[in-house]
């Protein structure tokens, strides 16, 4: 072999990635997953296969260069923690999380295995950074910046729903960190004139109670926080919201595919494919605390006009302008 062929050779081995090398014989790198909602989930399926899809673009595919172990915590906050426990004595090389409540059980587990989230409310005030441009410790990713579209949510819902006397926010206090959504949402209600009401619930039969007593009276609204809790019990409260004529909004587009009225929040599908390249910069050397947490560039807004119609409201062309999806 000549001398420049050798060279060129060798040079190109160095410049193999990470992950090629790992062919060659070294162990296959491990990453664990931490996400609420169970393996039915479609949602959490599509959020698994779009970070999965955008890893193995960036050279890790699961099962031949990494390997992945993903643990789903269905809305039950001491699973959860039970399951960051087991994770967490597998010792991967990187943990990924999915929601506040999944960040924070990871969290009290461990201050040295790098963990990236993708869909955290407010990372600075929920404790997991002490800073959002130099987050500094084993924690960064990618926020969801829904604590300041609390007031937002109402806004559109006084849109669809003109006349809106009182809303009520709705979320399990054992799962949700509602006072990072307070003061947008109490501000709102103030410019708006909308009487604000708390509305924490533990169960179907409370969800089913508070909506009941939000549409004993006309002018009544709802707005949904999207934490683990009202998403796994999305359908029940949806189906609340129909039958006591009371119009919601919420954060995220499957709401609305499932019946929901109005939904307006990131894109979520975007921030999975973005924690994909965090990983693979974490995998190949990189610090987590040297990552700034990033925050959506991507949002979705969903109306449904069979729903619109069933509540006895027209959609404004405002409204239908600015969404992204229009179910019929």
């Amino acid at each position: 072999m000549r001398r420049r062929e050798f060279i060129a050779g060798l040079g190109s081995a160095v410049a193999w990635p990470v992950a090629v090398r790992a062919q060659q014989g070294e162990h296959l790198r491990r990453i664990g997953m931490l996400m609420p909602g169970d393996e039915n989930d479609p949602v959490r399926k599509t959020y698994v296969s779009a970070f999965t899809q955008a890893l193995a673009g960036l050279g890790w595919t699961d099962g031949r260069y990494v390997r992945m172990d993903l643990r789903l915590g269905g809305d039950d906050i001491n699973r959860i923690r039970t399951l960051a426990q087991e994770l967490v004595g597998l010792q991967p090389d990187i943990i990924v999380t999915s929601s506040t409540s999944a960040t924070a059980a990871v969290q009290r587990e461990t201050r040295t295995i790098p963990i990236v989230f993708a869909g955290v409310a407010d990372p600075v005030a929920s404790g997991f950074v002490a800073r959002l441009d130099r987050p500094t410790g084993n924690i960064t990713g990618f926020a969801n910046s829904e604590t300041s579209l609390a007031g937002k949510w109402l806004q559109l819902l006084s849109e669809i729903a003109p006349g809106l006397k009182r809303a009520a926010i709705m979320f399990n206090p054992d799962t949700a960190f509602v006072s990072l959504f307070m003061p947008s949402f109490e501000t709102a209600a103030r410019s708006l004139k909308v009487v604000p009401i708390i509305a924490p619930v533990h169960s179907d039969v409370e969800i089913e109670t508070a909506i009941v007593d939000l549409g004993r009276e006309p002018r009544g609204g709802l707005v949904v926080i999207a934490e683990v809790f009202m998403i796994a019990h999305r359908v029940p409260l949806i189906s609340a919201a129909a039958r006591n004529n009371v119009p919601a909004v919420y954060a995220r587009s499957y709401f609305t595919r499932d019946g929901g009225l109005l939904s307006y929040g990131a894109d979520l599908v975007d921030a999975w494919r973005r924690a994909a390249s965090y990983v693979d910069r974490i995998l190949r050397g990189e610090k987590a605390g040297d990552l700034p947490v990033q925050f959506p560039t991507k949002f979705e807004m969903a109306v449904n006009l069979k729903t619109a119609k069933a509540l006895g409201l027209e959609v404004p062309t405002s409204i239908l302008l600015r969404a992204d999806e229009v179910i019929e």
